[in-house]
């Protein structure tokens, strides 16, 4: 009954949100670089925030300082969204939430190369989760994924409470109710993305240190692959990887090669979610099994990512141009 009433007031919630950005005119107008043909409110998954503190709120406050980081993260993407800040700032600002979930996790009591390693894989996570977020759906899916994953193998290892992530992927629903349609309602923005990733990287962190076992990293296997393979790319034909593009597998497929981008985004969610389930049967494994089981995900991804990249490139961008 709880999760209905709560669901109910996220749906509240959302549709304020929808009034205040039609207000301020808070909208993500399509250009040569978007995926998108229309004017559309931005920053819907602002309601994924919405839900973990539903959660913070209900609890008697527990994990202070995530929620703090995430209420920073939060708050300087969805000024970001508006306004367009200044890199410095929000790094900053990244750095500094990134430091406090660190300190939530007891990172600091461990050796410095713990901190670091995290540092560099949160900030590296939080930026592909954001530059990911670029059809309809594909956010929202990936994240029920993702998040489905963790809830699943939470009640083994009690690395996390449980309704932290239920009370944010009630939001994701949310969000995917107005989002995961041909025409979406709205879009997630920054304030979105980069809320989601600081939330589900949370409970992965958890989940790592509580089982001492980076196999679980492989929850996130298929933006990794997508997201790495379109650096790569990018840095070969010495592009800014900073700005905006439309140069991911899952753009080419849906711009160029016209494959439905809703079929898309619920795709890639379902092949990472049936890599995490296969994920979580190896995690009980022995360590060199574990490693050939990782290569040959990550090699069997990369392999169908680039042939399948190489062929909408040749047949439909080159010969187009």
């Amino acid at each position: 009954m709880l999760y209905i009433i709560i669901i109910i007031v996220l749906f509240i919630l959302e549709l304020l949100y929808f009034r205040v950005a039609d207000r301020f005119n808070i909208i993500d107008k399509p250009n040569e670089r978007s995926s998108h043909s229309s004017i559309t409110l931005r920053g819907g998954g602002v309601i994924f925030f919405f839900g973990a503190v539903t959660y913070f709120i209900l609890s008697g406050f527990e994990y202070p300082w995530f929620f703090l980081g995430l209420s920073m993260m939060t708050l300087i993407s969805f000024l970001d969204d508006i306004f367009t800040l200044s890199n410095k700032i929000r790094l900053l600002v990244h750095f500094t939430s990134v430091l406090l979930m660190a300190y939530q996790l007891d990172l600091f009591d461990m050796p410095w190369y713990y901190l670091l390693v995290g540092f560099v894989f949160v900030v590296g996570v939080i930026n592909a989760y954001n530059f990911m977020d670029g059809i309809n759906g594909i956010t929202a899916c990936y994240s029920l994924a993702v998040g489905g994953l963790l809830m699943l193998v939470n009640p083994q290892f009690n690395f996390i409470a449980q309704d932290l992530l239920m009370y944010t992927l009630l939001g994701v629903l949310v969000f995917a109710f107005f989002n995961f349609r041909t025409k979406a309602k709205c879009f997630a923005g920054d304030v979105g993305s980069v809320a989601i990733a600081y939330i589900l990287l949370f409970a992965l962190g958890a989940l790592i240190l509580s089982t001492k076992n980076l196999i679980y990293i492989l929850f996130l296997a298929v933006y990794g692959v997508d997201a790495v393979w379109t650096i790569i790319r990018r840095l070969y034909h010495k592009e800014n990887i900073f700005e905006a593009h439309r140069t991911h597998l899952y753009q080419y497929l849906g711009n160029e090669a016209g494959v439905n981008k809703l079929l898309i985004s619920f795709l890639y969610a379902m092949i990472q979610f049936g890599i995490g389930l296969l994920v979580i049967q190896f995690a009980s494994k022995d360590f060199t099994t574990q490693i050939v089981f990782s290569l040959m995900v990550l090699l069997g991804l990369s392999l169908i990512y680039l042939k399948l990249k190489i062929y909408i490139i040749k047949r439909f961008v080159i010969t187009a141009s």
